[in-house]
């Protein structure tokens, strides 16, 4: 049996996981779905005030308090900058940290950062003078390949129950001390491995620091606990085992 602890991307609460946390449990391993301050049911809790250190703050506040160890702390996406950063903090707890769709960025990015330019300006725009990101429209036509592989039911959900993330989750830089003293795993979905591995070699910064990480590949959208709940269930308790 493992511990998961799953980290949601933004604008979602740990409701995002509920069919992978089901087969995850009724495969005998210990889940927590996370719900990060200021989003899904706690999104009354946003504001200004709430940064990406809150975010690594809610991880390793619930890891220490239920007591955990060899956790295996799944990062979904903007969920792998908290996760990573509790990683740093708690090594001693941590198994396995797992990026879904995610990676290790280096000291002084932010998630922000990773957008091309008219993007950010984009955001801009959308955020104003607000403290929160709003989500997506969750339209196929506007991005096919993100959202590959979600049905109507999903889509709906989407639309129904994700909320705004609080910005300075997303603006913040990350602040690392060093490389990740825990042993790493991602999980590609957009991304073919092929790709993932040539981008590792070339040293690009977003990719070099999973040169040790072991690759697995989920072919689909970048939601797969949407598209493909039992496989990435089944995926995340294969990599838990020896």
């Amino acid at each position: 049996m493992a511990s998961f602890v799953l980290v949601p991307g933004f604008w979602l609460g740990g409701w995002a996981w509920s069919a992978v946390s089901d087969r995850l449990r009724a495969a005998g391993h210990d889940v927590h779905p996370v719900t990060l301050t200021g989003v899904g049911d706690r999104a009354h809790l946003a504001g200004p005030q709430v940064t990406l250190e809150t975010h690594v703050d809610d991880l390793v506040g619930l890891i220490e308090s239920a007591d955990l160890r060899q956790v295996i702390l799944v990062g979904h996406s903007g969920g792998g900058m908290p996760a990573c950063l509790a990683a740093q903090r708690v090594p001693e707890r941590i198994a396995r940290l797992i990026y879904l769709e995610s990676g290790p960025l280096p000291d002084g990015v932010s998630q922000f950062d990773t957008n091309p330019p008219a993007e950010r300006d984009r955001l801009r725009a959308l955020i104003g003078s607000g403290h929160l990101l709003p989500p997506p429209p969750w339209q196929p036509a506007d991005d096919p390949a993100n959202l590959a592989g979600l049905d109507d039911q999903a889509l709906t959900t989407l639309r129904e129950r994700t909320t705004p993330h609080p910005v300075r989750a997303a603006t913040d830089p990350v602040r690392r001390t060093g490389p990740l003293p825990v042993p790493t795993a991602l999980i590609a979905c957009t991304f073919p491995l092929a790709q993932v591995r040539e981008l590792i070699a070339q040293g690009h910064p977003y990719f070099a620091e999973l040169a040790d990480a072991d690759l697995y590949a989920l072919p689909t959208g970048h939601w797969p606990m949407f598209s493909k709940p039992d496989r990435l269930a089944d995926l995340l308790d294969g990599i838990s085992g020896p």
